[in-house]
């Protein structure tokens, strides 16, 4: 068996990133950037006012009740066209264009109004203007890729004048479920069957993670429906399947994908949920296979098949991070596999995190890692702990 960081670090080396395609920006949301786009035009592509008043010439205002003519008007989208003089202002409104000649603006609230005149009753020179290229100018690089776009990013690529970005292509991921006792949900099943959660589960993660799922549905444990779907599944970028990599004499998928074409690199791990996870390529492809149980199988998928999908579409692949907490209970020694213990985060009302591990640990409970939002991670070998020691956990939230 191998650790769990040297089994991240080989399918880490074992997964190389897909091409890129372009695409609409209104399409790019959660999509990986592929290259460093450039500013197509300044922001402000003018010299514009911040606020509503009048446009001046600092150095008319000498004093207090300074009294200008107003010859105009800028609002957005009509610009004043004329030169500004001395002794003149101009009406401006929030994001107009500032007319040549001024350096000033000055908020209405500090002028009063008669008429064609105004008088400037207080004044800061060089307050009030957003100077053109304020916040990048033409041909400045917007983001550094590879970034996971946001929100955020769209508004800046929007303002930078991009209608279309280059993007990592997204990951086709074939998913298939193997055994004799288990159906999708839904379908008859005798006494003997189980409903397969993994299949839809993992479905909905690679889609979280960006990538495109397809789901095979469930092989039997039948060599020759194997061999099938192995061959079936090459043309996608990732294989993952759940069930069947272990050691019994009906833990056929080893062996199955090994007529196909599968090179093993590594097949155990030194973990709690998920021992039996093997990794290996099929003419190329990379693939995952997973444990059947479905906690084992959610756990698997957060450490080693998130990094994964992450990696192609051109990320670094870290492993998910942790931080502190407090223990909300005392627990046992542990012993030779690294321990991802199901666990309920809270915070005390000064911030504190605590993580309680739950009574369930169980890698066939679902429905315990699905009321937890957290994992605490035990080392290899680590000693009995008390109820307020510091453990080491990753939050659920968010990621599965």
């Amino acid at each position: 068996m191998i650790s769990v960081q040297e089994a991240q670090g080989l399918i880490r080396a074992g997964v190389n990133p897909l091409g890129s395609e372009t695409i609409a920006l209104s399409n790019a949301l959660h999509r990986v950037l592929a290259e460093d786009p450039t500013a197509r035009i300044a922001h402000p592509a003018h010299t514009i006012s911040a606020m509503d008043g009048y446009a001046v010439r600092a150095e008319d205002v000498s004093a207090n009740s300074t009294t200008l003519s107003v010859i105009g008007e800028s609002a957005a989208g009509h610009p004043y066209a004329g030169q500004l003089e001395s002794g003149q202002a101009i009406r401006i409104f929030t994001g107009a264009h500032v007319p040549n000649g001024a350096d000033t603006v000055v908020i209405q609230e500090n002028t009063d109004r008669d008429g064609e005149t105004v008088i400037i009753n207080e004044i800061e020179a060089g307050r009030h203007i957003r100077p053109m290229g304020q916040d990048f100018s033409h041909g400045d690089t917007l983001l550094i890729s590879p970034v996971r776009i946001e929100p955020r990013h769209i508004g800046l690529l929007a303002a930078g004048d991009h209608p279309w970005i280059s993007v990592f292509r997204r990951p086709r991921v074939a998913i298939l479920s193997t055994g004799d006792e288990i159906v999708l949900p839904g379908e008859p099943r005798t006494s003997n069957q189980i409903v397969s959660a993994n299949g839809p589960a993992l479905s909905a993660f690679v889609k979280q993670k960006g990538g495109d799922p397809i789901h095979l549905g469930i092989v039997k444990d039948d060599e020759d429906a194997l061999v099938a779907i192995a061959n079936a599944a090459k043309s996608c970028d990732l294989i993952v399947s759940s069930g069947g990599v272990s050691v019994g004499d009906r833990d056929l998928v080893r062996k199955a994908f090994g007529q196909a074409g599968l090179n093993v690199g590594f097949h155990k791990i030194a973990m709690r949920p998920g021992k039996p996870l093997m990794f290996g390529h099929l003419e190329g492809t990379p693939m995952l296979g997973l444990p059947g149980n479905p906690v084992s199988a959610l756990v698997c998928a957060l450490l080693f098949l998130g990094p994964a999908l992450d990696r192609l579409q051109g990320l670094a692949g870290d492993s998910p991070s942790t931080t502190l907490a407090k223990l909300g209970a005392d627990l046992k020694e542990n012993g030779g596999r690294e321990d991802y213990m199901r666990a309920v985060l809270s915070s005390d009302g000064d911030g504190t995190m605590t993580a309680t591990p739950i009574f369930a640990q169980d890698s066939s409970m679902i429905g315990a890692l699905a009321n937890s939002n957290a994992l605490i991670i035990r080392p290899i070998g680590s000693p009995a702990a008390k109820t307020g020691e510091a453990v080491q956990v990753i939050r659920l939230d968010g990621l599965l």
